[in-house]
């Protein structure tokens, strides 16, 4: 699939027929086809604008009528693994739906993140228990083979 023109152009070839040239004369003289610039003005009629219709289809997904069932379920139990979200939603809904689906759904389209808790500028990691683990065996000790 092309690119669509500008919008500089687009609008370029409205003020150039405005001024009286023809649709053909227009498009040789800012070097598009001349069934470009046919279509631009056809479109200014109709729509009264010149921009660029939004190119492919639409991305539906069979999860977007259980979105708001999803958010619930994952906000009330967040250590859920994919594979038993995937058979709640069997269960509850009838759909069938693999974990990466489901994963995907959740972050792109509800914009759930991966993390589970936030860092907090690496305060967790820095007084967490394998951290107290780490900094308890004595600066000489040897490490194991």
């Amino acid at each position: 699939m092309g690119k669509s023109l500008s919008l500089d152009i687009r609008e370029r070839v409205v003020a150039l027929v405005n001024e009286g040239l023809s649709c053909h004369e227009a498009a040789r003289r800012l070097r598009i086809s001349a069934a470009s610039a046919v279509r631009i003005m056809q479109r200014k009629r109709q729509t009264g604008g010149v921009k660029a219709a939004p190119q492919g289809r639409p991305r539906r997904s069979k999860l977007d009528a259980v979105s708001d069932w999803l958010r619930r379920r994952v906000e009330a139990e967040p250590d859920m693994t994919m594979p038993e979200l995937a058979e709640a939603l069997m269960q509850v809904h009838g759909l069938t739906a693999t974990p990466a689906m489901l994963s995907r759904h959740l972050i792109h389209r509800l914009g759930f993140t991966y993390k589970k808790i936030p860092d907090r500028d690496g305060a967790v990691a820095q007084a967490g228990p394998r951290r107290a683990v780490r900094v308890a065996v004595p600066p000489d000790a040897k490490d194991a083979p």
